[in-house]
């Protein structure tokens, strides 16, 4: 089919259309139904439809043959680090670190702020939490305390995920200070937070609170959480400074599934 049949077809018959794309997606549970109405007249896409997130990007990569295929490759102009992991290596880290998350109490439906630099260790957070029904919210990292804490108090996390400091250029940014005063002018408290001890900067850590990324990792969780489609993936938010209410805006677990 060309584009414009394709455009058109999305267009006049749009449950047709969406259904023959659906059936690209490794569903956990088909939807009932491709586009309907609720009572008040929204559309409802994918009704019934169970899946998830993490299994579609690293679990079902694994399972078609892919494992020693190239997922992540991380190349820092500012470390010299180079990094790849292949599917199975990824989905082996991301098990063990949602076993983590999920020995702190994080589950379905729980939320976890993730106020990291730009290296693996983020997007392997972010899987995890995907991997267990959990909602993530990615801080940028080195962001002032007093932003990080309107944030904490918007999310309400039950876990912080954070490292030792960040790197900009040639200079060190210590995060963990940032992410202590942050904590103590929140309202909201996170239960726990877990910090990457990276080798440019060590940390005080506060006994009961805070854990080392690399202790938690005991047991992995082999599973995905089955989720219906409308979940929530994560929630970002604005980057604006100085907001005394940043604004929210949330996606759902149905996107960038073919990736």
């Amino acid at each position: 089919m060309s584009y414009t049949s394709e455009f058109v077809e999305s267009i006049e018959k749009p449950g047709q259309f969406w259904e023959r794309q659906s059936n690209k997606i490794s569903w956990f549970q088909s939807p009932e139904n491709i586009l309907t109405k609720d009572e008040h007249g929204f559309y409802q896409w994918f009704k019934g439809g169970t899946l998830n997130t993490c299994y579609l990007a690293l679990d079902k990569h694994v399972a078609t043959g892919r494992g020693s295929q190239a997922a992540l490759i991380y190349d820092s102009p500012v470390t010299n680090q180079k990094q790849t992991f292949t599917y199975d290596q990824l989905l082996d880290q991301t098990a063990l670190f949602a076993g983590a998350l999920a020995n702190l109490g994080v589950g379905k439906g729980d939320r976890i702020i993730i106020y990291m630099p730009m290296i693996p260790e983020a997007v392997i957070a972010m899987l995890a939490s995907a991997r267990l029904g959990a909602i993530h919210s990615v801080v940028f990292g080195g962001f002032a305390a007093n932003e990080l804490a309107l944030r904490i108090d918007d999310a309400k996390p039950k876990v912080i995920v954070s490292a030792t400091c960040g790197i900009e250029f040639t200079k060190v940014i210590p995060y963990k200070p940032l992410l202590d005063t942050a904590i103590e002018a929140a309202k909201n408290k996170p239960a726990h937070t877990i910090i990457l001890k990276r080798p440019q900067a060590d940390c005080t850590m506060v006994a009961g609170r805070d854990h080392d990324w690399h202790v938690l990792l005991i047991k992995p969780i082999t599973t995905n959480v089955s989720l219906y489609r409308p979940q929530i993936l994560y929630i970002y938010f604005t980057l604006q400074v100085r907001q005394e209410n940043p604004k929210e805006s949330s996606g759902t677990m149905a996107v960038m599934l073919l990736h």
